[in-house]
């Protein structure tokens, strides 16, 4: 759930530019002060916990018969490009949310089991809503599945095959 109190730090920085803006200078003391009033600490995943989520992904996809040409779990976000579907893009993400979290209660292992409520629901670890992109031609939808593809090993890690995940046919 998010927090009226983060208003007060600015919205969202967005860009316009496919180029990597990591080198643009931020304001590092906002952006400390920002961490340090979220409700929650932040969700950083662990290996077997991605697995988890990786395996609710997977019975949302077959369930759901969604077409995903590229996933990749990190510890601190999730990459998706999903194929067109009868559902509208956002009950495609919200459902495999779910699945996922599921899979993690169910493996013992959401991040969040110690911040329980009193009915014993611990807060979502994912955010409100998505970011979400339409890609409307072939090389498009084929230069974000290489983005995704290849966003593990920004991070130092190996990329993701999971066994959801299809192929961009055209």
């Amino acid at each position: 759930m998010g927090s009226r109190e983060l208003f007060r730090f600015g919205c969202a920085t967005k860009v316009q530019t496919r180029k990597s803006v990591a080198e643009v200078a931020h304001d590092r003391a906002l952006r400390l002060a920002t961490k340090g009033a979220l409700r929650y600490t932040p969700v950083v995943l662990t290996g077997e916990q991605a697995r988890s989520v990786a395996r609710g992904f997977g019975a949302a996809v077959r369930k759901h018969g969604y077409d995903i040409y590229a996933c990749t779990i990190l510890p601190s976000h999730v990459h998706v490009v999903l194929g067109p579907h009868e559902y509208c893009v956002e009950q495609q993400v919200r459902l495999p949310k779910a699945a996922a979290t599921e899979m993690l209660l169910h493996d013992g292992r959401h991040p969040m089991v110690r911040l329980a409520s009193v009915e014993g629901k611990p807060p979502s670890l994912w955010c409100r809503g998505l970011w979400k992109v339409y890609l409307n031609n072939a090389s498009a939808v084929r230069r974000a599945v290489a983005y995704v593809r290849d966003n593990p090993t920004k991070e130092g890690k190996r990329p993701h095959k999971w066994s959801f995940v299809g192929t961009f046919g055209v």
